[in-house]
């Protein structure tokens, strides 16, 4: 069915419906009440009662013809169109016979003798009214009804909108019992339209309910109450028909903002419309076998896109809504069709692009979330035990998963406030390369304790057999485990994180060598409580806490160094002269074990995952609705400086620094505790007496540098590198994100300064000198400031629809910037040289000097640079400028100047961008 909450088929037993259940609708009354609101919404089109081009000299031949009371309205059309765009965009394959040749065969095959007019109806294609008829599963009975219904309320009103007709209403008022087979079926049916008015007005209204309609809302419950046990009278003259109507009409015609209008509200109360919504978007799918999408879905779609204002749906609802019918109809018809997942993630593309607007509805956000997590829960359920779920035969399954669960993952992590992913009680990292290793290293552990498991079972007289025996026995299943991973999943996985072989190295070392432990102890036997143990083998959550001063590394770090100080030791006690290119070998022995694990340390994401995207570029109107809403908006905030404009929900606002980016700063201890001790023990290879050199060793020595870990020390410089910049970007776009780019500026300069995102930032690296050691603090700090400026210029340049500048604002901004320099400047001690500061600030300095400047010298000075970047040298009348490309924002970027004009709120600006560059304006909606 197409949106039961409780699906219960084997393949999508672990599928939850993301949409909550309404208790006492059932599947068919969705699809009835789906129906109805679409027949009602398309009777203009051309084949439902509308015009097209073959029955413009015709005007009577697809129209709504009211012969009279009672009269049946004739829906008639035309064949549709059985090529999709769509569905080539989606990479879904064509059905190989469409609903309309389908008829012809059928009737063809029953040995039937039809007329020449007959044979002509069956040969041509089917209308949409009749592909959706069957589609929506309506019977010839219900059919006449609607017709019936909508022949008699539009007698006289044959304009009137789809969304100014309370459709069950109308329904009950026009349709009498002697026109049902019997008075239980009327009841029947009768229940199932008060149950809908019901959901709609009063358990999931749009426009919300208020003390003063409760007269209102107590009257209906009372008739909804009374028509359980009878039907209730619907006459003409019945006092509880009037009621009904009343207290309907009532509730359905109030809007969100107060103002009159003549849309009703009664299907477009969330979730209600999305249950109906679903169910329309249901219809695409062959009724014959439902893994098929029919090739008449661009049609379809485009008419179903008609109820939006009734249900109250929107482009990215219908984005969302549609990547979950997709998804779920892959999961619930026996996840053998690979291609509706591929279709689902490329519409979560969309998703995606839909989900990086800054202005969001709540509803849209709340069911983002809903959606997202379902997804995401199904996905990790394969994925956490991939070596179970999937071989060599379904890696193309995994192939889509593994994308499914990382683009879900990162939309709910930029976009959705306030999510936070959690495991065993525990926030977990969920950056894309982060939830790859978790994948791993769960999938690894899963399969080596499966592998002890067996060997607990099958393995006859554990007791009696040699340590050794066993332990060889269990090695080769490891390296076979080891083998699989690389030939099969590797290759999937580094598509996602470059480093996913390293860390399924660490992984399995650490599994291996947590078993070798048990042996050389002395423990040969698995029980149930070692094999749990073995489960949790090797998990570095403890390492990566800064719960000890005295130890603010990775545990595991400790264990590895251990080890090769302990084979440096047994390397020496040789005794014997040593030659320096024995030495060698060793030290290039220990630097590949490192190289494994610092890969694994140094696989943290990047600064992409943390950036947001940039906003469409739009002109900003002085005059604008928006423009008078942040005026109204900004009068209105009377709040002290240090909470201005700072978004939170509940209790859950927490300006400080989140436990992912504390672990990643334990990475970067860890790296700076590998350099300290690689340094110790390079110190104790030199100064040994044992070690005689050669020309050979000499030749390296001269290549390679005076230290014997040259070569892995150098790639622990970059990987620390890399993490203090993804710790800083994480920190500026994640942790404060609410403080800065969030709301920094946000509606007006003079209200949202700098001053409590600096107060934030200031206590932050307080916490980072606090946790980081001593070695990593300056380049962590440098990368923190270098996050600070490019946040700012954000602001400035990609800011949204919700930030505009005047020139009067310079003075401001150029002193906000000067206060977070000085604040960078201080901070942590002065670890930030001056120079450097300066350096990097200095192309920051540059922007804002443009700000200064009037709109006519930041157009002309655009149009040079324009004209130099494009090589065309200089403007001819009529010649248009394309708009340039994204650059390196400094003052002499043509994409940086056009970027100020488009926040400049001046009309000058205005017009140019329009004439230029047709830029739209800016929109104004509720915002979450």
């Amino acid at each position: 069915m197409p949106c039961d909450p409780d699906m219960d088929s084997n393949s999508a037993s672990d599928l939850i419906y993301p949409f909550g259940k309404l208790d006492g609708v059932s599947d068919e009354d969705f699809l009835e009440a789906a129906g109805e609101i679409f027949f009602t919404a398309c009777r203009s089109s051309p084949g439902f009662g509308g015009r097209s081009a073959a029955t413009k000299h015709n005007p009577s031949a697809y129209n709504i013809v009211a012969e009279g009371p009672g009269s049946p309205v004739k829906w008639s059309g035309v064949g549709m169109a059985v090529t999709s765009r769509l569905k080539r965009a989606l990479g879904l394959k064509m059905v190989k016979k469409s609903p309309s040749s389908r008829r012809a065969s059928m009737c063809g095959s029953s040995g039937m003798v039809f007329t020449e007019a007959q044979a002509a109806r069956l040969r041509r294609p089917m209308t949409a009214v009749e592909v959706m008829r069957r589609q929506l599963r309506m019977t010839e009975e219900s059919d006449n009804r609607l017709r019936k219904t909508l022949t008699r309320t539009l007698v006289g009103k044959t304009s009137r909108r789809a969304e100014a007709i309370i459709l069950p209403l109308e329904l009950l008022r026009h349709l009498k019992p002697s026109e049902f087979n019997d008075p239980v079926e009327f009841h029947q049916w009768q229940r199932r339209k008060l149950k809908i008015l019901e959901e709609g007005l009063l358990l999931h209204p749009c426009v919300p309910l208020e003390k003063t309609l409760d007269t209102f809302v107590a009257k209906l419950r009372h008739i909804f109450r009374s028509s359980e046990a009878k039907a209730i009278e619907t006459g003409k003259n019945s006092e509880t028909m009037k009621t009904l109507s009343h207290c309907v009409m009532s509730l359905a015609s109030r809007s969100l903002d107060g103002k009159a209008t003549d849309s009703c509200h009664w299907a477009d109360g969330y979730p209600l419309n999305m249950y109906i919504y679903i169910a329309l978007l249901h219809s695409v799918f062959d009724v014959k076998d439902e893994t098929l999408v029919l090739d008449e879905v661009d049609e379809l779609l485009e008419l179903i896109k008609k109820t939006w204002p009734a249900l109250g749906i929107n482009r990215s609802i219908h984005n969302l809504s549609l990547f979950w019918v997709l998804f779920k109809q892959y999961v619930v018809t026996g996840e053998v069709e690979p291609d509706l997942l591929g279709a689902s993630i490329v519409v979560l593309n969309d998703v995606a692009d839909d989900a990086k607007k800054v202005e969001k509805e709540v509803v849209y956000v709340k069911m983002l979330a809903f959606v997202l997590n379902v997804v995401k829960r199904w996905a990790e359920k394969r994925l956490l035990d991939y070596h179970w779920n999937f071989d060599r035969g379904t890696i193309r399954i995994m192939e889509n998963v593994l994308p499914l669960a990382v683009s879900a993952t990162k939309i709910l992590e930029d976009d959705v406030p306030f999510y936070v992913c959690v495991e065993n009680g525990e926030e977990v990292d969920d950056l894309p390369g982060n939830i790859v290793d978790r994948y791993i290293q769960s999938s690894l552990r899963n399969a080596f304790a499966k592998m002890l498991e067996y060997q607990n079972i099958n393995g006859k007289n554990n007791e009696t057999r040699e340590a050794n025996e066993v332990l060889m026995h269990l090695t080769r299943e490891t390296e076979e485990l080891a083998v699989k991973e690389k030939d099969i999943f590797t290759s999937v996985l580094k598509k996602w994180n470059q480093h996913a072989a390293g860390v399924a190295a660490v992984t399995l070392h650490s599994c291996y060598g947590t078993l070798l432990k048990r042996y050389l102890t002395g423990t040969s036997s698995f029980t149930n409580e070692a094999v749990l143990v073995l489960q949790r083998a090797g998990k570095l959550e403890k390492t990566w806490h800064p719960k000890y001063k005295s130890e603010p590394y990775a545990h595991s770090a400790v264990e590895l160094v251990r080890f090769a100080k302990e084979a440096v030791e047994s390397f020496f006690e040789i005794p014997a002269i040593i030659p320096e290119t024995l030495v060698y070998d060793l030290t290039d022995g220990l630097g590949h074990f490192f190289q494994d694990y610092l890969e694994f340390v140094a696989s943290c994401g990047s600064k992409q995952n943390y950036l947001p995207k940039l906003p469409p570029l739009t002109r900003c109107s002085p005059d604008s609705k928006f423009s008078k809403l942040w005026k109204i908006a900004s009068c209105n905030t009377g709040v002290d400086d240090s909470n201005q404009n700072v978004p939170h929900v509940g209790n859950n606002f927490n300006p400080f620094t989140s436990r992912g980016t504390h672990r990643i700063y334990i990475r970067l201890n860890t790296l700076q505790y590998l350099i300290s001790q690689l340094h110790s023990i390079d110190k104790t290879l030199s100064l040994s007496q044992n070690v005689i050199s050669s020309p050979k060793s000499r030749k390296r020595n001269k290549q390679l540098g005076s230290s014997y870990f040259e070569r892995f020390q150098s790639a622990i410089q970059v990987a620390l590198q890399q993490v203090s910049e993804v710790a800083a970007y994480r920190l500026i776009f994640h942790d404060l994100n609410s403080v800065f780019y969030g709301s920094l500026y946000v509606g007006d300069v003079v209200n949202a300064r700098i001053r409590p995102a600096l107060r934030t930032l200031k206590q932050n690296i307080s916490i980072l000198c606090e946790i980081v050691t001593n070695g990593a603090q300056v380049l962590a700090l440098k990368e923190v400031m270098k996050a600070s400026f490019e946040a700012y210029l954000m602001v400035l340049l990609a800011g949204g629809s919700s930030r505009a500048f005047s020139r009067s604002d310079h003075p401001m901004i150029e002193e906000d910037f000067r206060d977070l320099q000085k604040l960078l400047c201080t901070c942590g001690e002065g670890l930030i040289v001056e120079d450097v500061l300066e350096r990097e600030a200095e192309m920051v300095e540059g922007v804002v000097a443009l700000m200064s400047e009037s709109t006519e010298q930041l157009i002309e000075h655009f149009n040079i640079v324009a004209c130099e970047a494009s090589g065309i040298g200089f403007i001819v009348e009529g010649q248009k400028l394309p708009i340039p490309p994204k650059g390196k924002w400094n003052r002499s970027d043509p994409d940086t100047i056009l970027r100020i004009l488009c926040h400049r709120n001046e009309e000058v600006a205005n017009q140019f961008l329009k004439k230029t560059f047709q830029l739209e304006k800016r929109r104004a909606s509720r915002v979450v």
